[in-house]
């Protein structure tokens, strides 16, 4: 067992997480040379979850999950004891919940008139075929860091086919016409599924309770160390060798600032960027606050290192623009079951059998989802939580003539109820709305240039890797937890000379049947 060399991770998000585990798992690293800072009160980044049936529930969001997909995640948490049963794995406990019944989502579209469109057909003309067939095959050297709508007309816009696959992974016409061409390969399958989100797989709970805090619980056990409410504020930096090295960290506590001093064979991994940076909540009486770059330190350590060396990519590529990746979420806690019933009623889906409803007149671009119940470790049985997120934040809203940006959680449900034709009153009477702005949570989506994103061990970096949603990995797609748990493992593996096998990217899109079926829905 390594237990010379010290471990300092910035930031607790999964990729941070996965890390550890990799380096106790299969690098025979002692779990208490291993520390983990955040600047946040609790562990998990991005993917968070936290509160109670009083104070109400709230998420900033989930990440979609496949079995499909996923090669690394996977063959992590096949490793991970589930907290709610420590005799299977994370892994057997999701596909056994999953396996009762495949997710089919009967309303996934609804009009302006409350009425459930007719999905079946991708309502593709022939010239969205043509341009959509063009880009999947442009090569990324020449798809360059063009916008999507450089490559797709209008029309393309307001087919069935974008409503659902622009909701399902948070696509902008703006964004990366690359990342769009790397989800199209990568999730084929989904293309064929896509209006019933049957290849969607949930966790039991939401996926902090899910997959942080039994991974969080694995490491604390093995040893690992946390400090939350301790931000990390500087990097002091040498050379060694000739290359770029960290000798010592400023960490900014509760009780000021203290320095820790960084070895010549220790290694520091540090979470560059953040989508879920300058993020506020609100109220059922107040908006969310408009928070900026200004106000949180998640993009700091990575421009401070690009500022000495290229090879540390270009942060401003990805958090130029607040207007092209900022959308808001809400969390809504009800103590009845009124809501759930008429959705019920309205959809013939029950609670975690469908998936995203979209209301595609919506001028915010409004979605929710009802996940299986309850969504919360703690949440008692008499509640319900419900999530949602809106693509089009600014937009003066159909029902209220307030942008979602300006709104309260009330003046949400207000609007939702209207798109529902629900009453307000009836369907919300014991809600509670928490609301939430993201300034940055799309920002890995942003047009780039080779070298905005760097390599997760630079080739001058000497004892620094970066694990985020902002490092090249090829062929691999961004805003997924497997982009941060596949270069985690990458990272771990290459610093510490492990021989296994990292799982490799399936290509299901070299498929003939696949792409066979993909062709067939394309036509339909």
């Amino acid at each position: 067992m390594d237990d010379e060399r010290q471990v300092y991770m910035i930031g607790s998000g999964i990729g941070a997480l996965a890390a550890a585990a990799f380096m106790i798992r299969d690098g025979a690293m002692g779990g208490h040379c291993i520390t983990i800072y955040d600047a946040l009160p609790v562990l998990g980044g991005s993917l968070d979850g936290s509160g109670t049936a009083a104070a109400g529930y709230s998420m900033r969001g989930g990440r979609m999950l496949t079995t499909d997909n996923y090669e690394c995640t996977w063959g992590l948490y096949k490793t991970i004891p589930s907290l709610t049963d420590p005799a299977i794995s994370v892994y057997d406990e999701t596909v056994a919940f999953n396996t009762p019944a495949t997710a089919h989502a009967q309303a996934r579209l609804v009009d302006r008139n409350r009425a459930i469109l007719d999905v079946a057909s991708m309502g593709f003309s022939m010239a969205d075929r043509l341009e959509l067939l063009k880009l999947t095959e442009a090569s990324e050297a020449k798809l360059g860091d063009s916008c999507i709508t450089d490559w797709l007309s209008p029309p393309f816009f307001t087919t069935n086919f974008w409503f659902m696959w622009q909701t399902t992974f948070a696509f902008q016409p703006w964004h990366s016409a690359v990342e769009f061409r790397r989800y199209l390969h990568r999730f084929v399958k989904e293309f064929t599924r896509i209006e019933t989100l049957a290849g969607v797989k949930r966790t039991i709970y939401n996926q902090n309770d899910s997959l942080v805090r039994p991974l969080v619980a694995w490491l604390t056990a093995k040893g690992v160390r946390f400090e939350c409410d301790c931000q990390v504020t500087a990097m002091a930096m040498g050379a060694v060798a000739g290359k770029a090295a960290v000798t010592g960290l400023t960490v900014r506590g509760r009780d000021g600032d203290r320095q820790v001093a960084v070895g010549a064979d220790d290694l520091v991994l540090l979470q560059n960027g953040s989508m879920t940076d300058a993020s506020s909540v609100g109220t059922m009486t107040q908006a969310p606050a408009r928070l900026t770059k200004a106000d949180s330190g998640g993009w700091a350590l990575w421009e401070a290192l690009s500022a000495r060396d290229p090879e540390f990519g270009n942060p401003a590529a990805f958090n130029r623009s607040i207007a092209e990746s900022y959308w808001a979420s809400f969390t809504v806690t009800l103590h009845d079951t009124v809501f759930f019933d008429q959705m019920a009623a309205f959809s013939g889906n029950q609670a975690g059998t469908g998936g995203l409803v979209t209301f595609t007149d919506s001028n915010w671009l409004m979605s929710i989802v009802l996940a299986h119940q309850p969504h919360f470790a703690n949440q008692p049985a008499n509640v319900r939580v419900f999530w949602g997120y809106a693509l089009h934040p600014d937009r003066i809203g159909n029902f209220v003539a307030k942008s979602l940006s300006d709104c309260s959680g009330a003046e949400i449900l207000q609007e939702l109820a209207g798109h529902l034709n629900f009453d307000v009153a009836t369907s919300f009477a014991t809600a509670n709305c928490i609301p939430c702005r993201m300034p940055y949570i799309t920002s890995m989506f942003m047009p780039r240039k080779p070298g905005d994103r760097p390599l997760p061990i630079p080739k001058s970096s000497h004892n620094l890797a970066l694990v985020s949603q902002f490092v090249e990995i090829p062929e691999d797609t961004v805003f997924t937890v497997e982009y941060s748990v596949r270069v985690a493992q990458m990272v771990v593996y290459q610093w510490l000379g492990i021989e296994l096998e990292i799982p490799p990217i399936l290509h299901h899109d070299r498929s003939l049947g696949v792409a066979f079926d993909a062709l067939a829905k394309a036509f339909a």
